[in-house]
């Protein structure tokens, strides 16, 4: 099992921007994909951005553009940089990691440890 814990949400203008982390501990993330996955209230947790080995990179097609996801396997850490923020980008996020290979990143019932999660909340 891998510990996973986020930090850098905040409370931020529309059209601002945050550096979100996701740091590991008991294992290294670096074969890892690694997901980021965000929960507004009332609504169900849902897909946001991926990484794979390799550095293959995957975006919900509502953050495409905005949010770009990247890791440091020196630091064993994924980041997701998030910009141009807009009120309904409100939601806790999470980091999460496959620690197997699956076919895909965008469900959450395909990754096996999640982190705490940070809360980014976007009004003026």
């Amino acid at each position: 099992q891998v510990q996973l814990v986020e930090s850098g949400g905040g409370l931020v203008q529309p059209g601002g921007s945050l550096r979100l982390s996701c740091v590991a501990s008991g294992r290294t993330v670096s074969t890892y994909t690694m997901g980021w996955f965000r929960q507004a209230p009332g609504k169900e947790r849902e897909f946001v951005a991926a990484i794979r080995v390799g550095d293959r990179t995957y975006y919900a097609d509502s953050v495409k553009g905005r949010f770009t996801v990247s890791r440091d396997n020196a630091k064993n850490a994924v980041y997701l940089q998030v910009t141009s923020l807009r009120p309904e980008d409100t939601a806790v996020y999470y980091c999460a990691a496959q620690r197997f290979f699956r076919s895909s990143v965008y469900s959450k019932a395909q990754y096996d440890d999640w982190g705490q999660g940070t809360q980014v909340t976007v009004s003026s």
